[in-house]
């Protein structure tokens, strides 16, 4: 019964994605995406040499990046291997299609019997790493059945999942496929075992705290934003969406002597547009990009209408964006998804602002209790706070330094996967 639902939910699936097509950009690349797959796999990755194949699959952008440290260091250490990587996602796979890191990108072909035994004939894998979460059924049996090494990295469990359900078996036995998994929290560990699952269970943490500290410490620069922010303080309010951006646009607009940097979640011409009205004195990152010059130590110098917020109109530099602020803002905590990525912005030692909608992150629970971060119910609430930390130099500077004591104190996840990897000797470094 379960793989009689399992296959017709997939199926139901994709018909959604046809169906939404027509006026739905990812669904179209979800579709196109997959047209021809295997002729596509084929042509990219040749029959197993001599070299050894590891495959990564993410579900998007965050299973990605969330993977990438244990994906370069393998590449650092074993640097004959092959590395495939695949996504779920038209916006993990889109964003990072180019990524130089691996010798073979693309989307996974929809779970099934054939298309797993058929993507397993080609690839061949040494190695499979499956990134916090997506479990797909058909793909795991067939691994299982190969005996081929499989590892879940950075993997959270809650009591709500079908695996800890009476009539979760089939979940259960997908957990069971794995060689190892590598959970985040004690929790996690504690609701493995009453599956069963004791000896191949370690609790490693979250790869993510040695993803942001790796782009922390690269600290490349990024001269146009340095020219719009000056001496001034900056806030940068990063992933927002409309519910933030309402919270956020009086206090910019009646603070010009602020600078704001405002990274949307959400890149679309029409919402750009929104956000630009919304902040007053505004401009487009693309405006200026070509044409730093526009600014000296955050003045306008082409004597326009001087502005005091920059919008991103691109993805990939929020990262890179926190280091430059004296405040950050993560969004996404007024919507009922929550919060998006706390640690992004606290790796810098910059004070964390969220919205009330956070506690099923435990990386915003933790920052919160330890002062790192501060959650605000309204546009009042976030001017109060504001305030404080730009005028308390004793709060402030304690905010920072728990924000980055927090997030170095919890890496060390990639070592301990990587130390795994070595002593079951997964990789013969051929």
């Amino acid at each position: 019964m379960f793989l009689i639902i399992y296959n017709l939910f997939l199926a139901i699936y994709k018909t959604g994605m046809m169906l939404v097509k027509p006026w739905n950009r990812k669904a179209e690349l979800w579709l196109e995406g997959r047209k021809n797959i295997f002729q596509k796999i084929s042509g990219a990755v040749p029959s197993k040499g001599s070299s050894q194949l590891i495959w990564m699959h993410c579900a998007s952008l965050g299973e990605f990046e969330q993977g990438r440290p244990v994906l370069e260091t393998i590449r650092a250490l074993y640097p004959q291997t092959r590395i495939l990587i695949t996504f779920f996602s038209a916006s993990g796979y889109e964003i990072q299609k180019n990524y130089p890191g691996a010798d073979y990108i693309a989307y996974l072909p929809a779970d099934s019997p054939a298309n797993a035994i058929r993507f397993l004939d080609i690839v061949q894998p040494a190695l499979i790493l499956w990134v916090k979460y997506e479990f797909w059924y058909h793909y795991l049996i067939e691994v299982k059945k190969r005996n081929i090494a499989n590892l879940l990295i950075s993997g959270i469990f809650l009591e709500k999942q079908l695996f800890f359900k009476w009539y979760g078996g089939p979940y259960k036995t997908m957990l069971h496929c794995f060689t190892h998994l590598f959970v985040q929290t004690q929790e996690s560990k504690k609701l493995l075992a009453g599956l069963g699952l004791t000896q191949n269970v370690s609790i490693s943490g979250d790869t993510r705290f040695d993803r942001v500290i790796q782009i922390a410490e690269k600290n490349d620069p990024l001269p146009v934003i340095e020219s719009f922010c000056g001496e001034y303080p900056v806030v940068v309010a990063g992933s927002t969406w409309p519910e933030d951006e309402e919270e956020l646009d009086h206090y910019a607009n009646t603070h010009p002597g602020i600078r704001f940097i405002i990274a949307p979640h959400e890149i679309g011409k029409t919402h750009l547009e929104e956000v630009k009205k919304l902040f007053t004195h505004s401009i487009f990152y693309s405006q200026i990009a070509e044409q730093p010059y526009k600014f000296t130590n955050g003045n306008r110098t082409d004597n326009l209408e001087p502005v005091n917020v920059l919008v991103i109109d691109n993805i990939g530099m929020l990262s890179r964006l926190y280091k430059y602020a004296t405040i950050t803002y993560v969004g996404g905590g007024f919507g009922n998804s929550g919060v998006h990525n706390v640690i992004e912005a606290a790796v810098y030692g910059k004070p964390v602002v969220i919205g009330p909608v956070y506690q099923k992150f435990a990386e915003a629970v933790a920052l919160v209790n330890c002062g790192g971060a501060f959650s605000i119910k309204s546009a009042i609430e976030l001017d109060r706070i504001f305030n404080r930390l730009l005028q308390n130099r004793y709060e402030y500077t304690n905010s920072c330094e728990a924000s980055r004591n927090y997030v170095f104190s919890n890496k060390g996840a990639n070592d301990k996967i990587q130390q795994y990897i070595s002593t079951m000797n997964l990789l013969n470094g051929k």
